[in-house]
């Protein structure tokens, strides 16, 4: 694996009023490594995930995706990356009930210009890929939690990007699911290279990481990165 990192953060705070969600925070991923970033309800962990993905500015602070410094990116610029470089898979999927599950996973691909049928067949093997190609034609409250989050899985990874953020992936599904979905994400992220952040609280989730952080307080305590 890459030593040199992907992605980088360096002493980031961000508050919300009177609460700090994040102080001095520093971070780092290579590319196609899976990292796990742990700590109890509160602690900061999904201000840091969102700050990592340009989602939130942090208030102080640098972030650096692969030579570019997305804390002085333009909204515009951030939003660009983020359909194409990045993939998103959150706790409740996060799926457009109007449309159905291969049109959601479509979607990204059609937000970037691409036409429905070249999109539409991506996406149906991304569902193959993901189990969940049955679910094509229904619409996502036709279809169990955890294919829910198997078809979010595949619209993340759609786009072949280069880093994929999972905040609580597993929060909502029971443990069994939870095992599947976290074992189709990280077979689908190794095989085609892709980095994840994964927020978690559980370490039956983030024994599928190769490295856990764990922040606490707004702090991050990374035992092979020191910033």
């Amino acid at each position: 694996m890459n030593s040199t990192p992907l992605l980088t953060a360096t002493g980031l705070d961000k508050a919300y009023g009177p609460t700090t969600a994040l102080a001095r925070a520093s971070f780092a991923l290579r590319a196609g490594e899976v990292v796990a970033i742990m700590g109890p309800s509160g602690s900061g962990k999904s201000t840091l995930l969102h700050c990592l993905a340009g989602i939130v500015r942090p208030d102080a602070g640098t972030i650096t995706y692969d030579g570019r410094e997305l804390t002085a990116l333009s909204d515009t610029a951030r939003s660009a990356m983020r359909r194409t470089d990045f993939g998103f898979v959150f706790q409740f999927g996060q799926l457009v009930p109007e449309l159905t599950c291969v049109e959601n996973v479509a979607l990204p691909l059609r937000l970037n210009g691409e036409k429905r049928k070249a999109a539409e067949a991506r996406a149906a093997e991304w569902m193959a890929r993901l189990e969940v190609d049955d679910t094509a034609h229904k619409r996502p409250g036709e279809i169990s939690g955890g294919q829910g989050q198997r078809v979010a899985v595949a619209r993340a990874l759609v786009t072949a990007p280069r880093v994929i953020f999972a905040d609580e992936p597993t929060g909502a599904l029971d443990s069994l699911n939870g095992e599947r979905v976290m074992q189709l994400l990280t077979d689908a992220s190794r095989d085609t290279g892709a980095a994840v952040v994964l927020v978690t609280h559980e370490a039956r989730v983030a024994a599928y990481s190769d490295r856990e952080v764990v922040v606490r307080d707004g702090a991050v305590r990374d035992a092979e990165w020191v910033a």
